[in-house]
């Protein structure tokens, strides 16, 4: 392995493989004429217990068949964690603002990832997106929605790493943040769009994305000496939101992508209040269509939270 994101990377995914299966030890619990399969599993040397469902043949064989595949993938983890290890700036120590950011960053990932639901139109709760980053699961949800929140949980996860807060905010990291977010969800996770899409209610059509030409303007906006972090990583989203990469998630691998650079940098988070999100989509649909560039400003003065 070459390349440290994408060991990394490589990490993240198998973790997400494994958060999205239940196993473990199998519990049958009987209530009046009905019975309800349960699993006790370890996470982090942490002993939990998730509800799997009523209980049924089929499901049951499947928890069993979930275990002997989560054993084979926590080998290969543990292969790979220890390949990382060998890389020698793996473990380099970061300076206290970039520390102090990343804990600011795990401290409002469930309120971060629960803002960007609601920016995608998840049918969720505080509550319910809560629930579900910390157990995995929750009723009355659709499987997409549930899908979409953890896919959040894995990216958000992916750059609060302090090896990955040591990659440059660049071409492969916003693919790589793209794979995690659209994981299970689009078949061309994290590889670069190469046909036409459109915008809903927008006459915006974004142009067919070329790669040379993003990382230009990637590393035109990361290197530009007038313009401040703040605004750098209001850029970074703002662009990453017109260019439309991907096929799907570009407004959540957007953001995702520009709170890389804040956390890299020391400076703070930025994420669309929930109730800002009206203005939001007015001001994203007058950038889209070359009316204003107020969505930068915004981002910069409404959505920032500041480290200091």
């Amino acid at each position: 392995m070459s390349n440290l994101l994408e060991l990394k990377n490589q990490i993240e995914s198998i973790k997400s493989a494994i958060d999205n299966l239940f196993y473990g030890s199998v519990e049958i619990r009987q209530n009046e004429n009905k019975k309800y399969i349960y699993v006790h599993f370890r996470n982090s040397g942490i002993l939990q217990t998730k509800y799997v469902g009523e209980y049924s043949d089929e499901l049951y064989n499947l928890v069993l068949s979930n275990n002997i595949k989560v054993k084979e993938l926590k080998k290969r983890l543990k292969e790979l964690e220890k390949e990382l290890k060998s890389f020698p700036d793996a473990n380099k120590e970061m300076e206290d603002d970039i520390l102090l950011n990343i804990d600011l960053a795990r401290r409002n990932l469930v309120d971060s990832i629960y803002k960007q639901s609601i920016l995608e139109g998840v049918a969720t709760t505080y509550s319910d997106t809560e629930t579900i980053v910390n157990e995995g699961k929750v009723r009355d949800m659709s499987t997409l929605d549930v899908q979409k929140i953890l896919n959040l949980k894995h990216a958000w996860e992916f750059i609060m790493d302090y090896d990955v807060e040591c990659y440059p905010t660049n071409y492969a990291l916003l693919c790589q943040i793209n794979g995690l977010v659209e994981e299970g969800i689009s078949y061309s996770a994290g590889k670069i769009r190469s046909t036409p899409v459109t915008i809903g209610g927008s006459s915006y059509i974004p142009p067919i994305p070329f790669e040379f030409k993003v990382k230009e303007d990637i590393e035109s906006i990361v290197n530009d000496v007038d313009l401040d972090h703040v605004t750098k990583a209001a850029k970074l989203i703002a662009y990453s939101m017109k260019t439309q990469t991907f096929i799907d998630g570009n407004k959540r691998t957007a953001v995702i992508f520009g709170n890389h650079y804040l956390i890299s940098h020391g400076v703070g988070l930025m994420v669309v209040p929930v109730e800002k999100i009206e203005k939001y989509k007015t001001l994203l649909l007058d950038y889209y269509e070359d009316r204003s560039e107020d969505l930068i400003e915004f981002f910069v003065t409404e959505c920032f939270i500041s480290l200091r």
